[in-house]
């Protein structure tokens, strides 16, 4: 996929998308295809996109029902918000955790954005810290404060550099794996091993770009190594609560892991873990589990502790957050349901 951003007519800004498609697929609308490429992509948006003539196919414009068919060229453009509303600073509340001259450390809800982009143009965590805290140094992806990231719909603890020393110091031990990242995830089935350590390379899916997958070792060129450690903390029948430790940090490694190894997280729908995936087929266990989802309306990921050395001090600080209450009350009820 090629993506770039292009300004038309001086004032409406799109995004210009390109896909080659791969040779073995087959024929899918090309709105349910561009659904599967381009993340927040709506199939509104899209068929708004194709009833504006914005959507071509091998240089022809095709309508939103055309069958995608192999090694057609797509060509696909949005209209984007104008650039200088991207980043505007929003009274957003913020949890803050811990906060010094250096850093701050912020415990970010589920349903929380970190950085616009598609589809999320506002509303996200960084529209929040550029109006509490002024001149915060940018990253390489020239975002402010940022040193890491949680996913949307993964909590918590996140820290966020104040000044540029900061930013390189934070960096450089994530980077150099000498941070502590130490997640709750409620998993589909009872993980076997009490223990365990997951090591191979992780890349993106070529039949579903918004996910990644574990790689095979004719791929591995195209992926980055991810190494996640689990420690299972408890077996509730059908699922099993699992700590999880990074040593990297790379996109969904969590989810990714966890579902290579047959244990997909609990209502994770990018990955399949909204489905019962585990379980029996009385109606009574179906009503549970749906219970189970409108309780938990995301995936079952929560970043409860972090550690860092202070670039300042040069101090370990460690900080530990508790489960939020969404989470809290689908690992109560399953654990209710365990011990009938």
């Amino acid at each position: 996929m090629i993506l770039n951003w292009v300004m038309e007519n001086n004032s409406s800004l799109f995004e210009h998308f390109s896909f080659h498609v791969d040779k073995g697929q087959t024929p899918l609308r090309i709105d349910k295809y561009l659904m599967n490429f381009v993340e927040n992509a709506t199939r509104t948006k899209i068929q708004a996109a194709a009833k504006n003539g914005s959507i071509e196919v091998n240089g022809n414009v095709v309508k939103s029902n055309y069958k995608v068919k192999p090694l057609d060229e797509i060509k696909v453009k949005f209209e984007y918000p104008p650039h200088e509303n991207l980043l505007v600073a929003e009274n957003i509340e913020l949890d803050i955790v811990y906060e010094d001259d250096d850093l701050v450390v912020i415990n970010k809800p589920a349903g929380m954005v970190v950085h616009p982009g598609h589809g999320n143009y506002s509303g996200t965590l960084i529209n929040g810290l550029i109006y509490h805290f002024e001149n915060l140094p940018k990253n390489s992806s020239n975002r402010p404060g940022l040193v890491h990231r949680l996913d949307k719909d993964t909590s918590g603890l996140l820290v966020v550099a104040k000044n540029d020393n900061s930013m390189v110091h934070l960096s450089n031990q994530f980077a150099n794996k000498t941070s502590k990242r130490e997640y709750i995830a409620m998993v589909w089935g009872n993980v076997k091993d009490d223990s365990g350590k997951i090591d191979n390379y992780i890349g993106r899916n070529p039949k579903n770009r918004l996910q990644n997958i574990v790689l095979d070792e004719d791929s591995i060129g195209n992926g980055k190594r991810a190494i996640t450690n689990f420690e299972v903390i408890s077996r509730m029948n059908y699922v099993s609560l699992v700590k999880c430790t990074l040593e990297t940090g790379r996109t969904h490694q969590i989810r990714v892991h966890m579902k290579h190894i047959g244990h997909t997280l609990f209502n994770d729908e990018r990955y399949g873990g909204d489905l019962i995936l585990k379980g029996t087929t009385f109606t009574k266990y179906k009503q549970f589990v749906d219970n189970c989802f409108k309780l938990l309306p995301r995936q079952a990921l929560h970043a409860k502790t972090l550690g860092f050395t202070h670039p300042a001090s040069g101090k370990f600080m460690e900080f530990d957050s508790d489960l939020p209450v969404d989470l809290k009350s689908c690992i109560e009820k399953w654990e209710n349901y365990s011990s009938i």
